[in-house]
């Protein structure tokens, strides 16, 4: 029987790649999102709750959970609007994440070999000008991922992160190309962006049933980024 995987911003960019590549490999895999059909919204507790249902009637057991969703968010504090942008980020990149693991964790601890991997990010390990609530909110992710690999460690389910650096994905496709490439110069030691698939290999390597001595991990998949400090 199919393992079942939930993956959460599935519907683009590295959710995208990592349901491709999960389905490839004989995962079934349910997608949530906002552009999915039916929308699920990975803030709203309740709708987290009744996807998960869904996916349980129709798929079986949940055995995977890949938290991807997330939106950018930036300013400083003291800006108009500041509050909002830290609660907004909140809400999707870290509280989304809780809801997910919270009304799959029955399932998970049902597994065989239960997985989470939280899709946070380098600015879940460093900061940078200007994204304070988009970087709280990673480093809350980080956080939470470590609570879960020692909480539910020794009852047979895994969690890690991976931390995306410089990623063409629909948050970055919106910088001009050649910023990206003076960025990719000036920051990344391979010299480029990374693509949405070198960010789902790992994710879906975390995954493996073979995975299973990797827990508490944070993992950055950046080219580099943060090894220049």
């Amino acid at each position: 029987m199919a393992r079942v995987a939930v993956v959460t911003g599935g519907a683009s960019g590295i959710g995208d790649a990592t349901a491709r590549l999960l389905t490839a490999g004989g995962v079934a895999v349910a997608v949530f999102d906002v552009a999915s059909d039916p929308a699920v919204d990975v803030s709203d507790r309740q709708s987290v709750r009744d996807a998960v249902a869904r996916v349980h009637d129709q798929l079986g057991p949940i055995d995977i959970v890949v938290n991807a969703a997330g939106i950018p968010a930036g300013g400083v504090i003291g800006d108009d609007g500041y509050a909002d942008e830290w609660e907004r980020s909140l809400a999707v990149n870290l509280n989304g994440a809780m809801h997910v693991v919270h009304a799959c964790l029955h399932d998970l601890l049902a597994s065989a070999a239960g997985r989470i991997v939280n899709v946070a990010s380098t600015e879940g390990l460093v900061a940078a000008r200007r994204t304070s609530p988009y970087t709280v909110a990673k480093h809350g992710l980080v956080g939470f991922t470590r609570s879960l690999a020692v909480d539910l460690g020794r009852r047979g389910v895994t969690a890690n992160a991976v931390c995306p650096g410089a990623t063409l994905t629909g948050m970055t496709g919106a910088i001009p190309e050649a910023d990206r490439d003076i960025y990719a110069r000036r920051h990344v030691p391979v010299g480029r962006y990374g693509t949405p698939e070198e960010i789902a290999h790992m994710i879906v390597a975390l995954t493996a049933v073979e995975a299973s001595y990797v827990n508490g991990a944070v993992i950055p998949v950046d080219g580099g980024m943060t090894a220049m400090g």
